[in-house]
């Protein structure tokens, strides 16, 4: 009768990509924890904002003659191309778009995708997912979008869509 013996393999080297990814990812399960908690600790407060202070903080608005897109990926400069729509052409919370010209965050997008349906749906899935990180409760980019106090929320979404998407080549 033979014996077998365990060899103990050495564990994988990640490299920075995958150590970047699993941060990330600790970070997300960190933040959706915060925000099940911050629903939790607030459901019983009859007047408790809806809307997460982080959401009242804006860059300064960006006039789109003043800069170009700082992004060189095409999801990330079409959500900032998207984000500058709205500042011009103005917010639209409960419809797609309205007599003045307001837009949704949708209609931005896809007006700035020209056409391009593939990558105005992928910009749409990475805006959905930087709302859903700190709206727990959004279930929709329109349902979100309609529960909006102002276009401030909206367009720090969009900003933060964007920076996503850079950071993931997107």
């Amino acid at each position: 009768m033979s014996t077998a013996t365990a060899t103990r393999l050495a564990p994988p080297v990640l490299d920075l990509d995958a150590r970047l990814a699993l941060a990330d990812a600790a970070m997300t399960v960190r933040l959706d924890q915060a925000a099940v908690a911050f629903e939790v600790n607030t459901a019983h407060l009859p007047g408790a904002d809806p809307v997460p202070h982080i959401a009242e903080t804006l860059p300064a608005p960006i006039t789109p003659a003043a800069a170009p897109s700082p992004y060189r990926t095409p999801i990330a400069d079409l959500l900032h191309r998207a984000r500058i729509r709205i500042e011009t052409d103005g917010w639209c919370r409960d419809a797609v778009f309205d007599e003045s010209g307001a837009v949704c965050p949708i209609r931005a997008i896809r007006l700035e995708a020209h056409g391009d349906r593939h990558l105005a749906d992928d910009a749409c899935v990475y805006l959905l997912d930087r709302i859903q990180a700190d709206f727990v409760w959004a279930e929709t980019i329109p349902s979100w979008n309609a529960a909006q106090p102002s276009a401030a929320p909206v367009l720090l979404a969009l900003d933060r869509a964007a920076h996503h998407a850079h950071t993931h080549n997107a």
